[in-house]
């Protein structure tokens, strides 16, 4: 399940689409050790096994030790660091002002604590952004890449509004032994220059 969670991540993928290309792909599906007689996961099983580690505060974990596996097949870090952000956008919420008001202020909607459905609906945690222009409601999936190796080694996911620079610290790998970074401008602060 791990290695459908990582393709999915990879390419970007939602989880019907996840599901529609281990199906489609054999590549997709050697990659996580299936054969074709093999039950496939579905769209549900990964969004499900996603969330209960999201939930347990396991990801970053195990995302450590899979970079300690990479380290150990002798992929180390060491052709540069490639950071950059992608927008993931979400369905927009259709608020009135004072509603959007105390989301952005962490306190739930006059009513909404009410209607258990509604809150269910209604995302909370995602924020505005503008990018060239476009209004973007949503997430961002900030990322680190090895340029020798193409390998994503951190992440980190933040609401739509949080600047690239903001992030930054947090990316940046110590123990990649090149000195060479690539980032768009959007990564520039004047604390960073």
């Amino acid at each position: 399940m791990f290695k459908s969670t990582l393709l999915y991540a990879l390419y970007n993928l939602s989880d019907d689409q996840a599901e529609y290309q281990i199906l489609d792909r054999l590549s997709f599906l050697r990659f996580p050790g299936l054969d074709l007689e093999d039950r496939v996961p579905d769209a549900k099983t990964i969004w499900m096994y996603r969330e209960q580690l999201a939930q347990a505060d396991v990801i970053q974990s195990l995302f450590a030790d899979f970079d300690r596996y990479l380290k150990g097949q002798d992929y180390l870090a060491m052709g540069g660091q490639i950071i950059d952000a992608l927008i993931v956008s979400v369905p927009k919420q259709r608020n009135p002002r004072d509603g959007n008001a105390k989301i952005k202020s962490g306190e739930t909607p006059e009513g909404w604590a009410d209607e258990t459905v509604k809150l269910r609906q209604k995302d909370t945690d995602a924020r505005w952004t503008k990018k060239r222009g476009q209004s973007h409601f949503g997430y961002k999936n900030h990322i680190n890449i090895d340029r020798r190796h193409k390998l994503v080694r951190r992440y980190e996911v933040s609401d739509a509004a949080v600047h690239d620079s903001q992030t930054l610290d947090a990316l940046l790998d110590e123990n990649n032994t090149s000195s060479q970074v690539w980032a768009d401008n959007a990564c520039r602060s004047a604390e960073i220059g």
